[in-house]
């Protein structure tokens, strides 16, 4: 079991790159994208949100959980590019980062969530209180996703 730290936005340039480097090797990489596709205007924009999950670690920062929110108008915003190491799966970790987007939308006055969500993931989203509302699109021509909403 890996140990984590608390929560928090990256800081530091260490800390931005193992945040992106997370979001690259899991939401990226196994199909073939070029590396800097992991990142996107939004990442840049007042208002977006960064969530970073680091290892308790003596060397670099490695990230074990990361995701984004993205507000998209003033009650609503998006979760975007979750993520969580292999090696840290199954540990409660991607629960952790949905739980700190949420407050963090909260005390910014947003009063819904929508996601869209790969096939595979729905069921952990389900869990956390999203619902499906219909299929949205399909990723690198092989990925299902599915549009997913939660108020707050």
């Amino acid at each position: 079991m890996n140990s984590a730290t608390a929560i928090q936005p990256p800081h530091t340039p260490a800390e931005w790159a193992a945040y992106y480097a997370l979001r690259y090797a899991v939401l990226r990489q196994p199909w073939q994208q070029p590396p800097g596709s992991e990142r996107v205007p939004a990442d840049d924009e007042p208002g977006t949100i960064h969530a970073l999950l680091l290892a308790e670690t003596t060397g670099p920062p490695a990230a074990l959980a990361v995701g984004m929110l993205q507000p998209t108008s003033d009650e609503q915003g998006q979760i975007r590019f979750m993520a969580v190491a292999p090696e840290a799966a199954g540990q409660g970790l991607g629960q952790r980062v949905v739980a700190y987007l949420e407050a963090q939308a909260r005390v910014v006055g947003l009063r819904e969530i929508v996601l869209h969500s790969r096939e595979k993931a729905v069921g952990f989203y389900e869990k956390l209180g999203y619902a499906v509302v219909e299929p949205s699109h399909l990723l690198f021509g092989e990925i299902p996703h599915f549009l997913m909403r939660k108020q707050l």
